[in-house]
């Protein structure tokens, strides 16, 4: 199904709401001026609180699992508003999914 792609501007957070940021590696393909992000970039996530027990273990970065099955860029899939991302922890564990939105409404992809 169409989402919206989403760009260096979107909110992305891990499952317990610290925030993340994407590095994007795409400088060509833009909306509104910022970077389209694709599944291959890097999103680090700070002020993650997530503890097991009295063990620290947030979440450091989101992997994204989905992404656009038409639209790449630089040969990579774009990420779309309803991709799938999980928090990982230092160890790689999941820690959940992660959320994403609200997206710029007006550029689709499948």
């Amino acid at each position: 199904m169409p989402g919206p792609l989403i760009d260096a501007t979107t909110p992305i957070m891990c499952p317990h709401m610290g925030k993340a940021t994407t590095v994007a590696k795409n400088l060509r393909v833009r909306i509104g001026g910022q970077p389209v992000l694709l599944q291959t970039d890097v999103t680090t996530v700070a002020g993650c609180p997530f503890a097991t027990g009295n063990v620290p273990s947030p979440c450091v970065i989101v992997k994204w699992v989905t992404a656009s099955t038409r639209v790449r860029v630089m040969g990579q899939p774009v990420l779309l508003m309803d991709s799938q991302g999980v928090g990982q922890a230092a160890t790689q564990a999941p820690q959940g999914p992660a959320t994403v939105g609200p997206a710029q409404p007006r550029v689709k992809g499948i």
